[in-house]
């Protein structure tokens, strides 16, 4: 009797006590996420993305519009389409100029990124690998130096190339680009968690030369991270303006950001280059574009490499 009374108690007791509010959840990559922290993040990402999508978006709609239609009509909305006059002004005008731009940026971009990258392998490959006094002093400096702005730099820089000789040249632009301090420090994040000393010992070992094990080993395996260095040098070339707008005086060496930002300030006295700037900074995004879709699966990897290894 005394049992069936605590039983008929707890279960009264269990009855008055209001159910507990459940936490609604979800799962992404089989670990539970707070369904609210979800809906957060998905508005900030939704955000995020209109910021830079809108201006996308705006730049395709005004580059298939007439000089006239540019600004009498609003600007998210077509007009009569010009888009195919558009770009055969913009490649007619000035004897093709713009595509003289195209061909100097992708010479910058492409060269200058691929040795930028062998540059900063070889530097974080050499901090990763070997001991040596003021490494750790010669590691805190490379970092301090992000700290300091690319404009603070470009006058003295200019001041130097012109010291050299080397102002107004591809050298010009192409020497400067190799000092990258942001990949010297991802090459040596890379290099510590893909080389593994003892390989690199075993290496010496069998009678490999430091080279030779640098570019049979040290090169594929930092090759993901490699690609992500490539890629923001490649980006950070692209979208270069104040040096280049120092070091160049010759019209036929300019990249694009230089040439189409003299046309947007020339336009406010030659009318028809307003439509030729918008068409093209459409068309020079193109190549970034490319470049982005074509090396995602290396650098999506390549960013989470250093977080993920010890």
């Amino acid at each position: 009797m005394a049992s069936d009374t605590i039983l008929l108690d707890v279960e009264a007791s269990v009855a008055t006590v209001p159910p507990r509010a459940r936490k609604r959840t979800s799962f992404v990559n089989g670990d539970r996420v707070s369904r609210g922290w979800m809906v957060v993040v998905t508005i900030v990402m939704v955000i995020a993305a209109a910021y830079f999508l809108i201006p996308v978006l705006w730049l395709v709609v005004a580059s298939t519009k007439s000089t006239g239609d540019l600004f009498s009509t609003p600007g998210f909305a077509f007009a009569d389409p010009h888009f195919i006059e558009n770009l055969v002004a913009l490649s007619t005008y000035d004897d093709g100029i713009f595509w003289r731009w195209g061909l100097n940026s992708i010479i910058y971009s492409v060269i200058g990124s691929a040795f930028t990258t062998l540059v900063c392998a070889l530097t974080g490959y050499a901090l990763a690998i070997y001991r040596f006094r003021g490494r750790n002093a010669l590691i805190a400096v490379i970092l301090a130096s992000l700290l300091v702005p690319g404009t603070v730099i470009a006058q003295p820089t200019y001041v130097l190339l012109v010291g050299l000789g080397l102002n107004n040249t591809y050298a010009g632009l192409l020497l400067p680009a190799l000092v990258y301090p942001f990949g010297v420090l991802l090459s040596f994040i890379y290099a510590q968690s893909a080389v593994p000393l003892e390989l690199v010992e075993a290496a010496r070992l069998d009678g490999a030369g430091e080279l030779r094990i640098f570019g049979s080993i040290g090169l594929r395996l930092m090759g993901t991270g490699l690609v992500t260095v490539l890629l923001f040098a490649f980006l950070g070339s692209w979208n270069s303006y104040i040096l280049p707008l120092l070091v160049l005086n010759d019209q036929e060496l300019m990249p694009l950001t230089v040439g189409l930002t003299g046309w947007s300030q020339a336009s406010i006295t030659i009318p028809g280059l307003q439509i030729l700037t918008v068409v093209g900074s459409l068309v020079s995004i193109i190549p970034v574009a490319i470049v982005f879709v074509s090396l995602q699966r290396f650098w999506r990897s390549g960013l989470t490499a250093g977080s993920v290894r010890g």
